[in-house]
């Protein structure tokens, strides 16, 4: 058990939370979540001990152990791979190295027995003779083949690292476990893995993340950080947006009778007890849904940018023919056809894979050979993966960048649909070139939708994006009439939306098939 209490955080005059009140139990997995900014790996960080609190404390049953996973890649540099993942257990590791320095000293003494044997014995209560064979366990279930075990860390792949770090948090069964964006980077095989490991795991987890399909399915409560305040609630991320959604638009209409709000909340509640039953940690979580009050869902104050791709002119027969297109070192003779009503989405081990096909279709690069026809009828709006092209070195305010891309150059038109993206006030007089990640995209989707096009072409446009944003583009996406070509990492995205499949597995082996994500994965993985 972990417990934070009457926790106060403050930066320069802003207060990030005041008088947190927290207990995280065994056997529960908690989210984290919030706007960006809010403070979210900060508190984790408060957690670990690696950051001190202005008021307050933190309190950890005592002979627990947690488990952090590490943000810096280069930490473990000059260890090896599977030496890497057994630090993860640091006093087993110090036993170890006792144990070693004694029977390596020349004048052993009966003294040295003794404190061997007690050495040995706690050894072997914390499991160090099978704690080779686990780590070699975690490595191989996270994808990392034996070759690599004895490596440096220096001279290992980036995307490797962070599989070999996440083993070494897994490793050793911990009592607390805490995870900030364990999901970054790898690949949807790996993610279900970690999803089902964290489904069986017994002690207490505590995670912040993005990815809102492994928040549904390991979270058994979520902690919302917001209002100054870090709130707890019961269930998964579904259940606390769709529930505060639901406080926020009864709330906005005040002449609905209270009956009729409290009559909406318990149906809605009875609702998510019913589905927590299909979860393997969902019995307790089903239990306190069943006793849950209105008066326990708060709304949130974030902001959703409102997302909402439509088009002018309407999709004819022909759409898109590919044939035969082929680019060295990336895909050879790739041919599809895009039909009426397809959202599909790409796969490939090398994301460049994908952004070069999507480059060519757009004309940004040239294949070395085949064709490309689209259809008389067929717009297309591109989102790039990367699109500082249209913002570095470009000083131009923010209304008069979108205004490049309207037919309509009135200044209030332009605003109106900044303010969609969240862009209001003085925001919209600053320069683009000054603009973070997240805003740069939500600028480009702000463009897309002045475009109006039939066919979307967007290359992970989820990247720089918060849990808000993704939400509302995950929406947006799945209620456009038209054609999407899309690579994503975002698991919810790719299972709500893609309605057909195309994985370039090599330069010549492609796999193209009309089903869901959820079809292709039961068949092909």
């Amino acid at each position: 058990m972990i417990q934070a209490t009457n926790i106060s955080l403050a930066f320069g005059g802003r207060t990030l939370y005041k008088d947190v009140n927290l207990k995280f139990t065994k056997g529960n997995c908690y989210g984290i979540i919030g706007a960006n900014g809010a403070g979210k790996s900060t508190f984790l960080k408060i957690l670990t001990g690696e950051l001190e609190p202005n008021t307050g404390e933190v309190f950890i049953s005592p002979g627990e152990r947690m488990s952090v996973l590490q943000q810096n890649q280069n930490a473990f540099d000059s260890e090896t791979v599977l030496d890497t993942v057994l630090l993860g257990h640091k006093r087993l590791m110090q036993i170890q190295k006792e144990k070693d320095e004694l029977y390596a000293k020349p004048d052993f003494s009966e003294e040295d027995g003794i404190k061997a044997g007690e050495l040995e014995t706690e050894f072997a209560e914390l499991g160090g003779w099978e704690a080779e064979g686990q780590a070699k366990t975690l490595l191989q279930n996270l994808g990392i083949k034996e070759d690599f075990y004895y490596q440096l860390m220096k001279d290992t792949d980036p995307k490797m690292k962070v599989k070999v770090l996440l083993a070494q948090a897994l490793f050793g069964n911990p009592d607390i476990l805490i995870l900030d964006e364990p999901t970054n980077n790898l690949d949807f095989k790996t993610v279900v893995w970690l999803e089902n490991f964290l489904l069986d795991f017994e002690n207490t987890v505590i995670i912040v993340s993005h990815n809102r399909h492994f928040l549904n399915k390991v979270c058994t409560h979520i902690c919302d950080v917001d209002f100054g305040q870090i709130n707890m609630f019961i269930g998964n991320y579904d259940f606390w947006y769709q529930s505060s959604q639901l406080i926020a638009r009864q709330l906005r209409d005040q002449n609905k009778k209270a009956e009729q709000r409290a009559k909406e909340l318990k149906e809605f509640i009875a609702r998510f007890a019913a589905n927590a039953s299909k979860s393997k940690q969902a019995t307790s979580r089903k239990r306190e849904l069943e006793k849950l009050t209105i008066e326990d869902i708060k709304p949130s104050s974030r902001k959703y940018p409102y997302i909402d791709f439509r088009f002018e002119q309407e999709i004819g027969k022909e759409i898109l023919k590919v044939e035969g297109l082929t680019k060295k070192g990336f895909f050879n003779n790739l041919s599809f056809n895009v039909e009426k009503d397809r959202k599909i989405v790409f796969f490939a081990q090398n994301s460049q894979v994908i952004t070069t096909l999507f480059n060519i279709l757009t004309g940004k690069e040239q294949a070395d050979s085949g064709t490309i026809h689209f259809g008389k009828t067929i717009s297309v709006s591109y989102l790039p993966q990367d699109n500082r092209q249209f913002f570095e070195n470009n000083n131009l305010s923010l209304v008069d960048w979108l205004r490049q891309f309207s037919k309509d150059q009135n200044e209030t038109f332009i605003r109106s649909w900044l303010g969609r993206m969240l862009f209001t006030g003085e925001e919209n007089l600053k320069p683009v070139n000054v603009l973070s990640g997240g805003e740069r995209v939500r600028c480009m989707f702000a463009k897309m939708m002045l475009e109006s096009s039939n066919m979307l072409i967007m290359d992970e446009p989820t990247n720089h994006l918060d849990l808000e944003s993704i939400t509302a583009l995950n929406n947006g996406m799945k209620n456009f009439k038209g054609v999407i070509l899309f690579s994503s990492h975002d698991q919810e995205i790719v299972e709500t939306v893609a309605n057909q499949i195309i994985e370039i597995k090599d330069e010549n082996t492609i796999i193209n098939k009309v089903m869901t994500y959820e079809e292709y994965a039961e068949k092909f993985n």
